[in-house]
């Protein structure tokens, strides 16, 4: 009971916080919800999910807890959803006693479509897992024997500033950008077997310019920061597809930094491949994110000031309306008479 509602019952407010028409009691070992059938019926069935954590050895932490509630309303208008147990329990990839897994709804439902789709994009804001899980799948699918390499790509862009003339080789000047692949590797294997696959070309991190004119077969290709693509970059990476191979393209398009006037290869894919069979696109929001509680909250204030701005240039750009006359009324003649 102490590891279900956690230290000084913190669990519990949380779930007191996330029912707050529901009387919840607890007397030893024995929990008592109190309200309306639907709530309590929800109560109900969290206990049961967060039970079923804990059984297979997972801590159940505020987030985890926060997550399960919202998990367990969404599934009332959706109810093919996964549970909150299934959800927190589908391990992807293990490492050094790290455990890398889905921690919302939309993540183990990206995830899932990675496993059903050739072609997946994962769009959605900064901290929701979008490259980092798309690499755990990587990685996973590298050591089951189901390709043999992993191509990590993104275009190198600066992000609004200019980093002038690098210093060094050709591949220390594009490494800053590559640098978040490289960390994410870093996480989920080995680091003393991460320069010897890459020396065996196991393992690829290049610029998107580097894709031109190749067929990848037999490899999970990443396309990290795709917003910063051009509508031509995107389609000669997309068509770099080659037999047995799987692509998922990341990005967030509220974070476009490419030069005024070119638009983001990333819109214009969703126009263009919506209805293609085995592509899928996957969206996930501010609620999945993973980092900090601030940073979703910073997503959406950014999207409601968004919001409002485009709502301002619009109003802007109509043109003024001209006062109609009133009807039956004539305009005032002009006078051609001259005073000497």
């Amino acid at each position: 009971m102490v590891t279900l509602l956690g230290a000084a019952d913190s669990l519990l407010r949380v779930i007191e916080r996330g029912f707050p028409d529901a009387d919840i009691h607890v007397r030893g070992n024995e929990v008592t919800a109190t309200g309306e059938r639907a709530e309590v019926a929800l109560v109900k069935q969290l206990f049961s999910e967060m039970m079923l954590v804990l059984r297979t050895g997972q801590p159940l932490t505020e987030d985890s807890v926060e997550r399960s509630i919202a998990m367990l309303r969404s599934a009332v208008d959706d109810p093919d959803s996964p549970a909150p147990s299934q959800v927190f329990t589908a391990n992807i990839l293990s490492n050094r006693g790290r455990t890398i897994r889905p921690k919302t709804l939309n993540q183990q439902r990206y995830v899932d479509a990675i496993d059903k789709h050739t072609i997946v994009f994962g769009l959605g804001p900064a901290g929701t897992g979008k490259t980092y899980l798309a690499m755990a799948k990587a990685v996973q699918a590298l050591q089951a024997k189901e390709v043999n390499r992993i191509i990590l790509t993104r275009p190198a862009v600066e992000a609004g500033e200019r980093l002038g003339f690098l210093p060094g080789t050709l591949y220390e000047k594009i490494d800053p950008y590559l640098r978040p692949l490289y960390d994410a590797l870093h996480d989920m294997m080995d680091p003393d077997s991460i320069p010897r696959l890459m020396a065996a070309g196991t393992i690829e991190v290049a610029p998107l310019a580097y894709m031109r004119g190749r067929t990848l077969n037999d490899a999970f290709i990443i396309l990290d920061e795709a917003q910063n693509t051009s509508p031509e970059q995107m389609k000669m990476f997309l068509t770099r597809l080659g037999f047995n191979s799987r692509v998922v393209v990341t990005g967030d398009t509220s974070q476009i930094d490419l030069p005024g006037g070119t638009r983001s290869g990333l819109k214009v894919v969703q126009e263009i491949l919506a209805d293609v069979p085995d592509i899928h696109f996957s969206v996930l929001t501010s609620t999945d994110v993973v980092r900090h509680k601030l940073v979703g909250r910073i997503v959406d204030a950014y999207e409601r000031w968004d919001a409002i701005q485009d709502a301002q240039e619009t109003e802007d750009r109509r043109p003024p309306v001209k006062p109609a006359q009133r009807r039956g009324s004539r305009a005032p003649r002009q006078s051609h008479r001259t005073e000497s």
